[in-house]
C-alpha cells in the first residue's frame, strides 16, 4: 500500500487522492499482523523479550546476525516506521481541519496534539509537499528492498524450490499484485458503505484493475520461469520439487494458485468486466485467495518431501493454526474499522485540489441560499 501511494505520488497521478489514505493504512495494519506471527510462534509470547540483546546475569544475549530472520526484523521495522510517518504526514491537514471544527473540548485537544500545530499557512503547505516527496522517494526503494530481503528467507537456503535468484523480483511483483487486490477489496466495500462514490469512482477501480492485470501477468511469467529454470538446470532435485508441486499430493493448491493468480486477472482485458463493481470485487477476493495459496505452495510443498523418503509427510493444520490465521484476519479488520471510524478515509485536503467543479458548486449553493 505504501509503495502504491508513493509511486503514484512521484508520478503525479491525480487518481491517487481517492485511494492513498486507505492503501497506506492497510500496509501499517498488515505489518502489525506480520510482526505478531514470530511472537506467537515462540510458544511463550510473554518471554519474547528474551530475544532482545538485554544485559543479564549471563552476559548480553545476542541474536544471530547471519540469519535472514534477523534481516526481516530490521527491514520490516524500518518499513513500518517509514510507512507510519508517510501516512501520518498526509493526515496532518485533515487532523487540523477536524480540530478547527471540533465542538467538544476533549476532542479538540486530541486533534490539536495529533495535528502537530498545523496552521494551514503557505509555509506549512510548502513543507508538506517537500516532506511528502522526500518520504515517497525514500519509501519506494525501501519497499522494494523489504520484499527482496523477505525473499532471502527462502533464496539463501539450499532447499529445492527455494534456492533461486528469481525470488526477489518475484516477491516484489507479488506484493504489488496482492496489494492492489487488497486495496480494491477494501475500497469497494468502503465506497458503498460510506457513500464515497463521488471520490472512489469507476475510473479508480478500472485503473486498479489494469495494474492487477499487468502484475498478474508478471507473476505468471515468474511461475513459468521457475518451471523452465528447474528443467534447464538439469538438477534432478529441483525438477522433482516442481513436478511434485504440479502433480503431487498438493496439486490442488498449485493449480488453485495458478487459476487465481494467472488466469483470473486475464478477464480484466475486457473493459466491460474491469469497470464492473461486482466483478472487480470478486476478482480481488480471488487474487487474495490465490496469493495465500502461493505462500502455502512455496512453504508446504517444498518441505513436506525432502531428500529422504522416510521423512516424507503431509501437513495438516491444527485448530490452533486455523485460529491464529483467522484471528489475525479479524484483528486486521478491527484496526481498519477503527481507522475508518476515527480518521478521515479520504485525503480531503488533497482531493479539494483536483475537484474541477468544487468552485462552481460553491457559487451555485451561495446564490441559492442567498
Amino acid at each position: 500500500g505504501t509503495l502504491i501511494s508513493a509511486v503514484l505520488l512521484l508520478f503525479r497521478q491525480k487518481w491517487r487522492m481517492g485511494i492513498n489514505r486507505s492503501a497506506e493504512a492497510m500496509t501499517i495494519f498488515s505489518v502489525i499482523q506480520a510482526g505478531l506471527f514470530p511472537i506467537i510462534h515462540m510458544g511463550r509470547p510473554w518471554l519474547a523479550f528474551w530475544t532482545l540483546p538485554i544485559p543479564n546475569a549471563y552476559g548480553s544475549l545476542w541474536v544471530n546476525f547471519n540469519s535472514p530472520l534477523l534481516w526481516d526484523v530490521f527491514a520490516i521495522s524500518t518499513y513500518l516506521s517509514v510507512s507510519l510517518v508517510f501516512w501520518w504526514t498526509g493526515l496532518l491537514p485533515d487532523f487540523a481541519m477536524i480540530r478547527d471544527r471540533a465542538v467538544k473540548p476533549f476532542q479538540k485537544k486530541i486533534y490539536s496534539l495529533v495535528s502537530f500545530g498545523w496552521s494551514g499557512r503557505a509555509k506549512d503547505w510548502q513543507r508538506f509537499e517537500e516532506v511528502s516527496l522526500v518520504l515517497a522517494g525514500l519509501a519506494t526503494p525501501l519497499v522494494l528492498s523489504v520484499h527482496t530481503i523477505v525473499s532471502f528467507d527462502f533464496a539463501t537456503s539450499v532447499i529445492p524450490g527455494w534456492h533461486t535468484t528469481i525470488f526477489p523480483p518475484y516477491f516484489v511483483a507479488g506484493a504489488i499484485f496482492s496489494g492492489f487486490a487488497m486495496v480494491q477489496t477494501l475500497l469497494i466495500v468502503m465506497r458503498k458503505v460510506s457513500n464515497l462514490e463521488n471520490y472512489i469512482t469507476i475510473q479508480h477501480i478500472e485503473l486498479m484493475n489494469i495494474v492487477i492485470m499487468i502484475t498478474g501477468c508478471i507473476v505468471g511469467c515468474a511461475y513459468i520461469t521457475e518451471l523452465f529454470i528447474a528443467w534447464y538446470s538439469g538438477v534432478e532435485y529441483e525438477q522433482y520439487a516442481f513436478l511434485n508441486r504440479a502433480t503431487g499430493p498438493y496439486w490442488w493448491a498449485y493449480w488453485s494458485m495458478m487459476t487465481c493468480n494467472v488466469f483470473s486477472p486475464q478477464f480484466m482485458w475486457v473493459k466491460k468486466l474491469r469497470t464492473s463493481i461486482v466483478f472487480s470485487f470478486v476478482i480481488s477476493i480471488v487474487v487474495n485467495i490465490g496469493m495465500w495459496f502461493e505462500r502455502f505452495v512455496i512453504i508446504v510443498t517444498s518441505l513436506h518431501r525432502d531428500y529422504l523418503p522416510s521423512s516424507w509427510t503431509m501437513f495438516s493444520p491444527t485448530v490452533f493454526d486455523i485460529g491464529i490465521f483467522l484471528g489475525t484476519i479479524g484483528f486486521f479488520f478491527v484496526l481498519f474499522l477503527l481507522y475508518s471510524r476515527t480518521f478521515p478515509v479520504i485525503a480531503q485536503a488533497e482531493v479539494k485540489t483536483i475537484l474541477k467543479t468544487s468552485g462552481d458548486n460553491y457559487k451555485k449553493m451561495r446564490d441559492k441560499n442567498g
